[in-house]
């Protein structure tokens, strides 16, 4: 049973920073999936904001209103996914999860929340002004 559990929320002024950490446990990392990091802010839906093809590593995938200030990562050694968040707005406001898939998919889908069958608690990021 894969466990997703994430840390490293909290608040900052905009344009600060922060390194969200999702431990992730039970995955099959043979079976070329995605690890992806999806926001939820109140009142509106789950979005994507930054995934990782884990089949090679390399392919990696930003939301618009992130790229360019987020980096996604990942620590195998210790089974960990990273999002280090830097410039950070007000409109990044949300609570953050941690989410993966096991199988391949197209990479089209990567930013679909129904692509993903494994979910962790979320960590609250707040940007003030």
């Amino acid at each position: 049973q894969v466990q997703l559990v994430e840390s490293g929320g909290g608040s900052v002024q905009a344009g600060g920073s922060l390194r969200l950490s999702c431990e992730v446990s039970g995955y099959d990392y043979r079976r070329n999936g995605y690890m992806a990091w999806f926001r939820q802010a109140p009142g509106k839906e789950r979005e994507g904001v930054a995934a990782m093809y884990i089949g090679d590593g390399s392919g990696t995938y930003y939301a618009d209103s992130v790229k360019g200030r987020f980096t996604i990562s990942r620590d195998a050694a210790n089974d960990t996914l990273y999002l280090q968040m830097n410039s950070l707005k007000p409109e990044d406001t949300a609570l953050y999860y941690c989410a993966a898939r096991e199988d391949w998919a197209a990479s089209s889908l990567v930013f679909s929340r129904y692509l993903y069958n494994y979910w962790g608690q979320g960590t609250q990021v707040t940007v003030s002004s």
